[in-house]
């Protein structure tokens, strides 16, 4: 062997040593020990501590909106190119109102067909039912209010 027996350690009275070794103490003030169990959320429902921390939560939610610019308006809807508005007649159908700039001038035939060029797009295969002329104060015709009828 490598060891001569003096080297050898004898263990026939060894002992082991069975109490822990303590953390060292470090002085936490009861402030920092309420500000811990908030964190970790060790409260019971039904306890002040419980509610407080609901209550924060519950301002943050409905609050931060105001402090915190999210830039998350709706973007502002551009109405149709041709200027169309649709909006019901009361009786399940449904009433378009064509800026008059959109539609060619002309016969009766002729605004007709204009007008069905504007919709059909938008509604599908229709008919017109009948339309009328939307006149400002001076007289002149700022659009059509056009019935239609499904095919």
């Amino acid at each position: 062997m490598f060891f001569s027996e003096e080297a050898k350690i004898k263990l026939d009275n060894a002992q082991l040593n069975t109490v822990p070794a303590q953390a060292p103490s470090v002085p936490v003030s009861s402030a920092w020990r309420k500000i811990k169990s908030f964190i970790f959320w060790s409260h019971e429902r039904g306890t002040i501590e419980y509610d407080v921390m609901v209550t924060l939560i519950l301002l943050f939610v409905f609050l931060s909106p105001i402090w915190i610019k999210f830039k998350d308006t709706p973007v502002q809807r551009n109405p149709h190119a041709s200027g169309v508005v649709i909006y019901p007649d009361g009786a399940g159908e449904f009433i378009y109102q064509v800026e008059a700039q959109a539609v060619q001038q002309g016969s009766d035939p002729i605004i007709r067909a204009s007008l069905l060029k504007i919709i059909e797009p938008i509604s599908g295969s229709v008919s017109i039912s009948h339309y009328e002329t939307v006149t400002d104060k001076k007289g002149t015709i700022i659009a059509y209010k056009v019935w239609v009828q499904r095919e």
